[in-house]
């Protein structure tokens, strides 16, 4: 692993692209995350398909930004790629999820 974090960013013309020293396991990682890999003379070239929503593509960073940071990388995540957690969107319930019941007919409670 290298000192220099890895930067998952949006380039000028929409594509995701990461930047940065990106080893073996890390380009494993952004492989699973749906990043594509192209050889180029200088280098590898590693960015997101184009073409399929900036919702897909900001779910798909982030997800590869989480992987990368939980395997102990460096990360720099282009704050315009932050995907909306599912769960500050869904309603919190304000219930328990289990209430008190009391015993069926015919059935007496143990007490203890």
């Amino acid at each position: 692993m290298s000192d220099e974090p890895i930067r998952i960013i949006r380039g000028r013309g929409g594509e995701v692209d990461v930047e940065g020293a990106v080893d073996g396991f890390a380009a494993s990682v952004l492989k699973r995350a749906g990043f594509d890999t192209y050889p180029q003379l200088r280098g590898v070239w590693i960015r997101l398909p184009f073409d399929l929503g900036r919702t897909w593509e900001n779910e798909h960073a982030t997800w590869a930004a989480e992987m990368l940071a939980a395997a102990r990388y460096s990360v720099d995540l282009d704050p315009d790629l932050r995907a909306v957690p599912p769960a500050a969107s869904a309603p919190r319930r304000t219930k328990p999820a289990m209430t008190a019941q009391s015993a069926p007919d015919g059935i007496p409670r143990r007490r203890r």
